[in-house]
């Protein structure tokens, strides 16, 4: 059981799943909100019950399943809508994710926050115990995402200033591991952040005794 867990997050094409998979690589626990929003939704699930609920039961396909292309539309056209999305599905994912982190094993767990900033940062996680933000320059967000996506310039600097700024989430940090393409340096970054996580895991620990 992991009782020190770590928020990762970062803005869009910053590097947050290649990050992820080297701490994996080592061993250590990432739950990721992705995962776990789709995990809320899922047919059975009392998340997608209460939508069904709040939206009718039009939102769901055929075969029970949520239909997502619906729900963003909804979403999109009515702010009170996506507030009642969010109210359904936000508290149950931040739950999930903390089930997930405190029952890994190893001194401590990630969690792959993509949005953390803009979902209230440490007042809506107050289970953190410390946040890692993965950094880029904005030039470098919207160079990935033109070759990642192949999507055209003005749609990737829409997708950029959908997020929080890049200094609304350095704000948070209080670790940076700036993702500047070069792998070799990530996962030396990777290793002597494996190293600090380790010993203020084991400083906590002996703190609560």
């Amino acid at each position: 059981m992991s009782d020190y867990v770590i928020g990762l997050t970062g803005g869009i094409a910053a590097g947050k799943s290649e990050l992820s998979r080297r701490f994996e690589a080592m061993g250590v626990t990432v739950a990721d909100a992705d995962v776990a929003a789709r995990a809320v939704v899922a047919p059975g699930s009392e998340g997608l019950s209460r939508i069904a609920a709040h939206f009718g039961p039009g939102i769901l396909l055929a075969d029970g399943q949520l239909d997502r292309a619906s729900l963003r539309e909804r979403i999109f056209a009515s702010s009170e809508d996506r507030q009642a999305l969010e109210a359904i599905t936000h508290p149950a994912i931040r739950q999930l994710l903390r089930d997930t982190c405190e029952r890994a094993g190893g001194p401590y767990a990630i969690a792959a926050i993509p949005l953390l900033t803009e979902a209230g940062g440490r007042q809506q996680y107050p289970w953190l115990d410390r946040i890692l933000v993965v950094d880029v320059p904005v030039a470098v967000q919207h160079a990935r995402l033109l070759q990642r996506d192949g999507i055209t310039a003005e749609l990737a600097d829409r997708m950029i200033a959908a997020q929080a700024s890049r200094e609304a989430r350095l704000a948070l940090a209080d670790d940076v591991v700036v993702n500047d393409g070069q792998p070799e340096h990530l996962q030396a970054k990777v290793e002597a952040l494996d190293r600090l996580y380790r010993q203020l895991a084991a400083k906590k620990v002996a703190n609560h005794r």
